[in-house]
């Protein structure tokens, strides 16, 4: 790899990661925010607790891609070694163990399954 390219891959992956964690946090803090207010006056054929763990379910999922795509490109271009390699296919395997599990728990299906949801989406109201 070209000595001047890894200081500026080493900050775009701590970028990506930092994004990764906001994504994560803010929508926490959104989804607890919309909870909150649903749960003061609710209406009609509306479910809170499921929005909530949905939206909660959504940020962590979207924050793991985040996360997952920083460590590849810090494995691949700036630490290019098979400790490393073999360190990353076991983050990815994890990451994508939770990915599975939390879209399971959040569409009640697997990724891979077609079809319409067996629920009912929780923000169609």
């Amino acid at each position: 790899m070209d000595l001047d390219l890894v200081p500026l891959l080493h900050w775009t992956t701590r970028a990506i990661e930092v994004f990764g964690i906001l994504a994560i946090v803010v929508g926490i803090v959104g989804a607890t925010v919309r909870y909150l207010r649903e749960r003061a006056s609710p209406s009609a054929g509306s479910d809170p607790y499921r929005t909530y763990r949905s939206s909660i379910g959504r940020a962590i999922l979207l924050g793991l891609e985040l996360l997952v795509a920083a460590d590849i490109i810090n494995t691949v271009a700036i630490e290019p070694s098979l400790e490393s390699l073999a360190v990353l296919a076991g983050i990815v395997a994890i990451r994508t163990f939770l990915s599975f599990s939390l879209e399971v728990e959040i569409d009640g299906r697997w990724p891979w399954q077609k079809g319409s949801k067996d629920r009912a989406d929780p923000r169609s109201g």
